[in-house]
Order: structure tokens, then C-alpha cells, then sequence
């Protein structure tokens, strides 16, 4: 797979410390301005990790806002971005006719990816493409399937004293499944991207960059997700805090445009078609079929640590844990199939190697427990934890005739219609309560158990997988 954005650079000078992760059915951010601003021109600006794509013709929606026949909004139309407008019956037309309307070719579909979008608008403009513009990752986007300006002097919903958005559409329930980071308005100025972010001089790659010496203006607003207790918390100066819905101190991420965290794989759906929520932390599975669902990154050498609880099943049997090699064949079939994988059976505890160099077996386990693996890629050894006490502190070997990338994944190996639910937690966050509170040796992650352990004799760090560590180690 291929992480873009900042997501590979180690050292990004500034530091995006937290993001708010939405789970695209009931969560979302909302504030009423007191009154109406300057709906000519203004700048958007936000990091996005998307979580899903939820049917051929659903509406994500980033920002919106709507004054009923009157509205506005940024969002995805599947996998494509789309800005649209409306035009007010007050205007003279139907209402809802378009007055603003623009797609890109571009396709938005790596889900392990940051992306950053600018939207700067400014309708007093003479020249109708310089009234709305839009950047991906400090770049302009010129290239739209539909290419709709509004006219000179149109005036957006936006900073009207209508209802305001972050993760949803007034009008629809149109929610964003995914995470937003350094989420931003500018009110009364169409600024370029390059107020928001940078190109890496080493690297090349757009990075975030301090925006608080910004002048946000009378509605404009700065969203941080810095305090988990206000998710909404504006901290612009400006005091715009936005009603928190459906979102709990849980909701917080470490996982961020300049520290990425490993995901659930979605692009690998295998043949039971598993359903993804929280984030790509948690995945269902329900169908009769056989399948690995594997992390979004890959690993060939470091050590790492990923640990994931047993949520929900209608049957013990046939579901597992491991490592997978190949998820683009092996999730097609079970374990015990297609490329390289190493499962660890939670009906019997047993391991279950595809290319059989060793053989056990482990703690049985169930709904509730807490699993831990850790993948040793310098040594080629894997061990497996339940409640945080390792099954062997010898652990098992991993088949050193294989070359390329690991996957951490769970497995799927019936034909039968049970169901399990598996919630991951990389470190950056997690569908499930931490009581402890446990970093890596670099001081990244956030897990129950410790990623430290003694494995055949020897004091050992694994780390969070996430492209920091993965700069270092990986």
C-alpha cells in the first residue's frame, strides 16, 4: 500500500497532536452563528483521513451549512470531491437550483492516507474560476467532471446565521464516516494554501503548519480536538465553540496528518464482505464465506505491537487472530490458504500456520478478552498475549523462506453464517475503553497492555505502528 501526505516523514517540525474521529452515522459538530458575516469570501481548510465509502451514491458531508432552500457544502459524492451551492428562491429561481457546483476527477480512495483540503472563495472576483478554489495536499485542483462558478458577488450559506456543520448536512443527515484534524474557517479572506501547510524540503511532501497567528475573523473558527472533554472547543480566540453530538472523550485520536496510524485494510474485503465502523477500528462479519481482514499497513522489518478485543460473536468458533503476508490472495480464502498466514484460534486456542514450521497452542479466549500480538520482523518471531499474559515467552517462529510485507489481521474460516466483532486499538485511540494507559519505548500509542515484554530470554520494545515508528524502525 502507499501512504501519502506527511504521513512518511519523521520529523515534521510542527506537530498535529489530536484528531476527532467520527463514525458516520449519528456523530457531528454543529453551531448557529449569533449573526451573518462576509458570505463573499472566506477559506476552509481541513486534514481528512476517510474511513469508507458507504454506498454508490452517498454524501459524505465535511462542512455544510443550510438556511433551508439556501445552502452550501463540501463534501464526498462517493469517491469523488464536490462543493455545491444553492441558489435561494429569494433570488428569483427554483429553490435548490445550483448555483455552485464543482466535482473532481480526482478519485478520493485510499483510506490510510491524510488529505488536506483548501477551499477559498471569493465571488467578488471578475474572472469566475478565481471565485472558488480548491487545493489537495497545497495544490490546485483544475481538473472537475462539472464545472459550475457561481456569479460575481454570489453570496454563500456559509457565515450566515444559519446552521453550521462539521461531519454532517443539516438537510439529510449526510454523515462523514472518518477523521478530522487542524479544522479551520477564515472569515473575510480567500487565502492559498500555503497559510495552512507547506512543502517538506527534504522530502517534498505538504505538511501542516502553525496556523494560530491567523486572523480567523468574526466567524471564523480553529478546531484542534486538543481537549477531549469539548471536542467542539473553537480555539481561534474567537470563542466559536461548536455543540459536540454524539462524540465522547473515545472519540479523541493521536492519529493524525503527521503521525498516521495503522487502520483496519479496507481495500481487502475478502469474501464474506465485512462491515467497517469506528474508524476502521472495528470490523463485522456476518456472511457465510471465508476471509483475513488485514491492517492498512504493512510491515517488513522492526518489531510491533497491535492489540484488539474480542467485541461481540454468535459463536466461539472459527475466527482467529495473526499475521497475513498476502491479504490480496489470502483474503479470499482462510487462514490455512493462500498467502502466507499464522492464526491463533480462539475455540481452541490452537495456532494455525499456513506453512506448517510450528505447531501449538495457547490460551482459549472469548468476548471480552483483550488480545495482544507481537510481530518480531528482526528476529522472525511472533508471540500472542491474552489480558496481558503472553501464551509463551519463547513464542513461535515465523517462516524465515518468506520475504515482504506483514499484516496484522483477524480471520474469518467458516463456511456458516455466525458472526464476530474484532475492535482494534494500533494506539492512536479505539472503540473501547483504556483503564491503564500504556506507550511504546518512543512514547506513542495508548494501549491496556504493555508492548514491552521479555520474549525468549531477551527484553523487547515493540512499537505502535504508525509512519513515525515506522521511519525509524521500518
Amino acid at each position: 500500500m502507499i501512504i501519502l501526505g506527511t504521513n512518511s516523514i519523521k520529523d515534521t517540525g510542527y506537530n498535529v497532536d489530536n484528531s476527532a474521529r467520527f463514525d458516520g452515522t449519528t456523530a457531528y459538530l454543529n453551531r448557529t452563528p449569533g449573526s451573518a458575516s462576509n458570505r463573499k469570501t472566506f477559506t476552509f481548510s481541513t486534514w481528512i483521513k476517510r474511513s469508507g465509502i458507504a454506498g454508490v451514491t452517498v454524501h459524505q458531508d465535511i462542512f455544510s451549512s443550510d438556511a433551508g432552500d439556501d445552502e452550501s457544502y463540501i463534501h464526498f459524492d462517493t469517491d469523488s470531491l464536490k462543493i455545491f451551492s444553492t441558489l435561494p428562491s429569494s433570488a428569483g429561481a427554483a429553490a435548490g437550483d445550483p448555483a455552485c457546483v464543482l466535482i473532481t476527477n480526482q478519485k478520493f480512495r485510499d483510506f490510510s492516507a491524510w488529505y488536506h483540503i483548501v477551499v477559498a472563495v471569493d465571488t467578488t472576483q471578475g474572472t469566475a474560476s478565481n471565485r472558488v478554489k480548491l487545493y489537495i495536499n497545497g495544490t490546485q485542483v483544475t481538473s472537475f467532471s462539472t464545472e459550475t462558478y457561481p456569479d460575481q458577488n454570489y453570496q454563500f450559506a456559509t457565515n450566515a446565521a444559519v446552521a453550521h456543520m462539521i461531519a454532517r448536512r443539516p438537510a439529510g443527515s449526510k454523515f462523514l464516516p472518518g477523521y478530522l484534524a487542524e479544522t479551520i474557517l477564515v472569515d473575510g479572506s480567500q487565502l492559498a494554501p500555503d497559510q495552512f501547510g507547506e512543502f517538506d524540503e527534504d522530502s517534498g511532501i505538504w505538511k501542516p503548519i502553525d496556523v494560530s497567528g491567523l486572523t480567523f475573523g468574526t466567524n471564523g473558527f480553529y478546531l484542534d480536538f486538543e481537549d477531549s472533554a469539548a471536542l467542539g472547543d473553537d480555539v481561534s480566540g474567537n470563542g466559536n465553540d461548536f455543540t459536540v453530538n454524539n462524540l465522547t472523550a473515545i472519540d479523541q485520536s493521536t492519529d493524525t496528518c503527521t503521525t498516521n496510524f495503522a487502520t483496519i485494510g479496507t481495500l481487502f474485503m475478502g469474501l464474506n464482505t465485512p462491515t467497517f465502523s469506528e474508524g476502521n477500528l472495528q470490523s463485522y462479519s456476518s456472511a457465510a464465506g471465508l476471509s483475513v481482514i488485514p491492517s492498512s499497513i504493512g510491515l517488513a522489518s522492526g518489531k510491533w505491537y497491535a492489540e484488539l478485543k474480542y467485541a461481540a460473536t454468535s459463536s466461539n468458533d472459527n475466527t482467529g487472530i495473526g499475521i497475513t503476508m498476502d491479504p490480496a490472495s489470502s483474503n479470499q480464502e482462510n487462514t490455512e490458504q493462500g498467502g502466507y498466514t499464522f492464526g491463533y484460534a480462539a475455540s481452541t486456542g490452537g495456532y494455525t500456520p499456513y506453512q506448517a514450521e510450528q505447531s501449538g497452542s495457547g490460551a482459549t479466549y472469548t468476548v471480552g478478552d483483550i488480545m495482544g500480538i507481537y510481530m518480531d520482523l528482526d528476529n522472525m518471531k511472533l508471540y500472542f498475549s491474552k489480558n496481558g499474559t503472553l501464551n509463551s515467552s519463547t513464542g513461535l517462529t515465523i517462516n524465515t523462506s518468506n520475504t515482504g510485507f506483514y499484516y496484522f489481521c483477524v480471520q474469518d474460516y467458516t463456511s456458516t453464517s455466525n458472526f464476530w466483532t474484532w475492535q482494534w486499538n494500533f494506539g492512536a485511540g479505539c472503540p473501547f475503553t483504556i483503564s491503564s494507559g500504556n506507550t511504546d519505548a518512543n512514547g506513542y500509542g495508548n494501549f491496556e497492555y504493555s508492548p514491552t515484554i521479555t520474549g525468549d530470554g531477551v527484553s523487547k520494545d515493540f512499537f505502535a505502528c504508525n509512519t513515525k515508528n515506522l521511519a525509524e524502525y521500518g
